[in-house]
């Protein structure tokens, strides 16, 4: 056994040194003559290395991204015999080099080759054009692997200051980076590993229902905006006085609403059998509550809405939220909805198209209150500017079962509803 030092072969005229870009082989990997190696890379282009003995490879010389000299000691390979003298490497085949931009422009002068006529006896060549001196840029020296990290850092190698030799490596890239956070360069996050997370349970559940809901029911939505001040203003009134009574918010007096105008809108509070092709008008307002939980989204059940007032309604909503959420609900007070009512409060969003939760035939999505100004009248019929508290209102349909017109007309009167309170609370 002996051992065959090859070194860093003369790639090109005029090149002194070459980074190394990615081994192919490793320490202990035994290598066939014309194996790939390496691949390494010039100021002018990246080369395919090639073993030029068979043998076991005992030693290599760097990691990707340090820069070898050629005739520089790239690897050891243990081989069978007694070493010859290697013959002298020749340059990498055009076809195995990649071509790369120099990252250091010199002029805008274009190297395309003159075509030549298949003349018998072909005019020379004219004599190649002297290059321009190199731009200021030209003096920072740095390899083009550097050149390239550097330009998608947006980072400008002038600006930094090579710890030796005036050679620009990665760790002072890795310096700068870290001394100029602030600036820009930090990146954005951080990497995780990627998650696989079976879908069992609730979870699985809610996806076949979303993914059913959505197969089967031509869904449209409407957005309609709403003046609130009002509606605020009475809440406020009437929790000042409440007592020992549950807060009210904005969805018990959003479910009045709702409840009063559905003898109106008979087809809002139905549900759809696909199979048996019947659609049944409930009489009773049974209000599906979409209530996001820590194990996914559930819609506990307030009962016969219809018969309740506001405070027996702020009640429920608390009540079977909390059972939703520390999963005390029973199984009756979990399904049997006629409507779904979805707000996701603060978060609520400009608007919301909210999928249905099938077989109902209609979901109504409050979303988040905002302060405007708005025109209102002054008394003296002419207008002035006023801050005004204006929620989005949104409604999901089922196609087969409400029209647009339905929809929109339902939307139009829970308006008026809802921008004269005081209409909530008489008979």
């Amino acid at each position: 056994m002996a051992k065959f030092t090859f070194n860093m072969p003369d790639v090109g005229e005029g090149v002194a040194e070459a980074e190394i870009v990615e081994w192919h082989v490793k320490v202990g990997d035994t290598v066939a003559e014309d194996q790939h190696l390496v691949d390494v890379m010039t100021d002018k282009a990246t080369i395919d290395i090639e073993s030029p003995v068979e043998g076991k490879v005992i030693e290599v010389a760097g990691e990707p991204g340090d820069t070898i000299s050629v005739g520089a000691m790239l690897l050891v390979i243990e081989v069978e015999g007694e070493v010859e003298d290697a013959p002298e490497p020749a340059p990498a085949p055009k076809a195995e080099v990649v071509e790369e931009r120099i990252e250091v422009e010199t002029s805008d002068a274009s190297d395309a080759d003159d075509a030549i006529a298949a003349d018998p006896e072909p005019e020379p060549l004219p004599a190649p054009t002297p290059a321009p001196e190199p731009t200021a840029h030209a003096k920072v020296l740095a390899t083009p692997a550097v050149r390239k990290r550097a330009k998608d850092l947006g980072i400008d190698l002038a600006e930094i200051k090579p710890a030796e030799d005036g050679r620009i490596r990665h760790g002072d890239l890795d310096q700068f980076l870290a001394y100029n956070s602030a600036g820009g360069f930090a990146p954005a996050g951080r990497t995780r590993d990627d998650e696989p997370i079976k879908v069992i349970g609730l979870r699985k559940r809610i996806a076949q229902n979303m993914a059913a809901a959505k197969r089967h029911i031509p869904h449209f939505s409407y957005v309609e905006e709403m003046d609130v001040t009002e509606l605020e203003r009475m809440r406020a009134q009437l929790n000042e006085g409440r007592g020992r009574k549950p807060k009210l918010t904005m969805l018990p007096l959003l479910i009045t609403a709702i409840c009063k105008l559905i003898p109106q809108f008979p087809m809002i509070n139905a549900r759809y059998d696909d199979e048996g092709g019947v659609v049944t008008r409930h009489g009773a307002v049974h209000l599906g509550m979409a209530t996001q939980t820590d194990n996914g989204l559930m819609v506990p059940v307030i009962r016969d809405a219809q018969a309740k007032n506001l405070w027996q309604l702020a009640n429920d909503i608390g009540r079977l939220a909390n059972a939703a959420r520390d999963g005390s609900a029973k199984s009756d007070e979990l399904s049997g909805s006629t409507l779904t009512v979805t707000s996701l409060g603060p978060l609520g969003g400009v608007a919301t198209t909210p999928v249905i939760n099938r077989p109902e035939v209609a979901i109504i999505g409050p979303n988040r209150i905002i302060e405007r100004p708005m025109f209102v009248p002054d008394g003296m019929g002419g207008e002035r500017i006023e801050k005004r508290k204006l929620m989005n209102i949104s409604i999901s349909c089922d196609h087969r079962v409400v029209d647009g017109y339905d929809a929109a007309s339902f939307i139009q009167e829970l308006k008026k509803l809802v921008e004269t309170p005081a209409l909530l609370l008489v008979e």
